[in-house]
């Protein structure tokens, strides 16, 4: 595969999934940039390639969305991947965290979507990539408003694809089961801390969700991103993709 001709942002780059999306991508000759909040994180992972430059953007804000696509122009791939989780019972979940959770997994995906395809405008190729979860495939305990917002990003992925079916443009979404990843290991102390499982025991927990009995490699998520840009895929659009060993 070359994506010589190619340009990607990859949102919540600085990290996990996005960072590695951002390697994967720049090692086929893309021209990548990443955006995140954090400068720290967002440079340390562009000094590990020369093809990949940093943005900083909030993704919940669409002044800040529409100023990064502003400061690096039209996209041919645009990957929604920033994200955050918080865990918490139902009845103790506030207004404040629902909020956060639908601000930044939801609302972050429609506005960096939407913007992408507003400056794919006359492209007659363009890839637009959402990184959703197995939790937007299926419930889980303890994450509902987590669960709700990946739920909402599958329906809009696919009310998207339906909009530019016909352009040459494709909507997929990337549902990965629990990933190892600094997001899993802010789960695992979570486990620890509720319950007083051991790191081993609360690592096994969650991989127990997969019947691979293993934790989901971001390398996984990137190959899965990179076929959804190369030859053969323009078939694919609306799709919702599960990357989970057979969990869903």
């Amino acid at each position: 595969m070359s994506l010589n001709t190619k340009s990607v942002l990859i949102t919540g780059g600085g990290t996990g999934v996005g960072a590695d999306m951002a390697l994967a991508f720049a090692e086929q000759g893309a021209t990548v940039f990443i955006s995140g909040r954090t400068k720290a994180s967002l440079e340390k992972v562009a000094a590990q390639h020369s093809a990949i430059s940093t943005v900083i953007a909030d993704v919940t804000s669409e002044k800040s969305v529409q100023a990064m696509f502003d400061q690096i122009g039209p996209m041919d791939i645009v990957i929604a991947n920033a994200g955050a989780a918080e865990s918490a019972p139902i009845v103790k979940t506030d207004l404040d965290s629902w909020n956060r959770m639908i601000s930044v997994n939801l609302t972050g995906v429609f506005l960096t979507l939407k913007e992408g395809l507003i400056r794919m405008k006359g492209k007659d190729w363009g890839r637009l990539i959402s990184v959703a979860s197995t939790a937007g495939l299926k419930g889980y305990a303890y994450v509902a408003p987590y669960s709700a917002a990946k739920h909402g990003v599958i329906g809009l992925t696919k009310s998207m694809a339906l909009e530019v079916a016909k352009k040459g443009i494709t909507v997929n979404a990337l549902c990965p089961g629990f990933l190892n990843t600094e997001m899993t290991d802010r789960s695992v102390a979570t486990i620890i801390e509720k319950t007083g499982m051991s790191e081993d025991e609360a690592r096994a927990n969650l991989s127990k969700n997969n019947p691979q009995g293993r934790l989901i490699e971001p390398a996984e998520v990137s190959a899965a991103a990179l076929w959804l840009c190369g030859a053969g895929s323009d078939g694919i659009n609306g799709q919702a993709i599960s990357i989970s060993g057979g969990e869903i």
